[in-house]
């Protein structure tokens, strides 16, 4: 018997291999891994669809809901029949794939050095590509048409998504060996939010007594989605070692740091500013909070952490409470839920604070290669600023590539759709809203817009008991 029989016959037998089991095969790695990947489902469902659901006015309830819901299981079909090998196959371009079906006989073999099959990885892609295009789906929210926003969907992930994940993770991808981007700042929320933006700019703006006055519908909802998206980002940094590792729990740990440390600063400018605690500020404070520490979350300090969260709760809080409301250039798009100012800005702000705060022996264990980094600040003190300056043109350069990419993808896309269906919704479907899109309200209440007759007659029934008999 040779040295690895003697080893396997040692150990317990849950550890022992089979057919189902190879000898390449991490047990803990895989099943955190698939517990990762199912929080980040949760994100978006039914986490934004809670979070669109209760954020709208109560005649758009269904219809944001119903955006979300539909987008994750168009894009899980797409993924696997062609989105998934155009993001991380073959290489057909250096920004994009091959397009190709993922699940192959090949789909339980070992992917690429991790000891997690392929299947994983797949599906734990998919989950990062449905709450990008869902995300978007936040600026478009009271007025898009629902028809249009079914084309889409399969279109904005095949020609945008996919080359920004192939470009910045591929391992093909021309920009895969420069950037530092550990879970998607730039990839997922800097495309979100600039896609999310010139898809508003095209497709036109709410009526202008929505724009003016859109409460939410369900603030308490509102806290729940957010619950959702806050707790399941522990398996969006979490997830993305691919592994049970320290640099999984650090990841863990920085993001809920930023992301407690971002909502209390975005509360404190409400209270100073406007001598308010808003609800709906700390839910978006917490956003900028999980967007700024993605792009970093494994390979920084805490102590960083905790100043990529200060800034993240103060810089989009400023372009969103003041600059939005002075620029006529903002005021001129209607982005329903702020996406650019929560994914855009504090997307870019957390891929130049990464580059900044990268660690040189987090960056090794994080990645095989060594080409990354260190951050800025390390590079200083170790008398080396030519390396850390061309770390932050890199990550200047992929910020620049995606806002280029999506502003121009995103554009013809929406001009492509238009000729075949409006964009936007009718005007007196924009008056009714949800009765009038899906057939179905969210509340039985009457009094926000649903379709009532023309006239109302009221017939009142008099008892036969209380009748004047002759």
């Amino acid at each position: 018997m040779n040295y690895t029989n003697n080893l396997l016959s040692s150990l317990p037998t849950n550890f022992n291999q089979d057919d189902a089991t190879p000898l390449w095969f991490n047990k803990a790695d895989n099943a955190w891994q698939l517990t990762a990947t199912t929080m980040v489902g949760m994100q978006s469902v039914p986490g934004l669809v809670i979070l669109y659901g209760s954020m709208v006015k109560k005649k758009w309830a269904v219809n944001s809901a119903f955006m979300a819901l539909y987008a994750f299981a168009a894009v899980l079909l797409c993924w696997v029949l062609w989105a998934h090998n155009m993001s991380f196959g073959t290489k057909l371009t250096p920004f994009v794939g091959r397009p190709g079906f993922a699940m192959t006989p090949s789909i339980l073999n070992q992917y690429e050095g991790y000891f997690v099959p392929k299947a994983d990885y797949v599906y734990f892609q998919f989950v990062f590509a449905a709450i990008t295009v869902i995300l978007l789906a936040g600026s478009l929210l009271g007025r898009m048409n629902f028809y249009a926003w079914m084309l889409f969907v399969p279109m904005w992930l095949t020609f945008s998504y996919s080359v920004g994940a192939f470009s910045i993770w591929a391992s093909q991808g021309f920009l895969e060996k420069h950037i530092i981007d550990y879970a998607g700042g730039f990839v997922i929320h800097l495309s979100s939010g600039v896609a999310g933006f010139i898809a508003a700019y095209w497709v036109g703006p709410r009526q202008a007594h929505d724009r003016q006055h859109f409460p939410p519908n369900n603030i308490i909802h509102m806290l729940g989605g957010a619950g959702f998206l806050w707790l399941g980002w522990t398996g969006f940094n979490g997830g993305s070692p691919f592994a049970a590792n320290e640099i999984a729990s650090l990841a863990i740990l920085n993001t809920h740091v930023c992301t407690a440390t971002s909502l209390l600063i975005w509360v404190s400018l409400d209270m100073i500013v406007y001598k308010k605690s808003s609800v709906i500020g700390a839910v978006q404070g917490m956003i900028t909070g999980l967007v700024c520490i993605t792009p970093g979350a494994g390979i920084v300090e805490p102590w960083a952490a905790v100043l990529m969260g200060a800034s993240s709760g103060s810089i989009p809080w400023y372009t969103m409470m003041v600059l939005h409301k002075k620029s006529p250039f903002f005021q001129s798009v209607d982005d329903t839920l702020g996406v650019f100012h929560t994914h855009a800005v504090a997307g870019v702000l957390g891929g130049l604070l990464s580059g900044i705060f990268a660690k040189p022996n987090l960056l090794r264990m994080m990645y095989r290669s060594s080409l990354y980094g260190p951050g800025l600040l390390y590079c200083i003190l170790d008398g080396n600023l030519h390396n850390g300056l061309r770390q932050m043109w890199y990550q200047i350069l992929g910020a620049l590539f995606i806002i280029v990419w999506n502003v121009g993808a995103t554009s013809l896309i929406c001009h492509s759709i238009s000729k075949i269906v409006d964009l936007r919704m009718k005007e007196e479907d924009l008056d009714i809203g949800d009765d009038a899109v899906h057939g179905e309200e969210a509340y039985a209440l009457w009094g926000d817009g649903e379709k009532t007759p023309a006239t109302i007659r009221r017939h009142l029934r008099i008892p036969s008991i209380c009748r004047w008999q002759k």
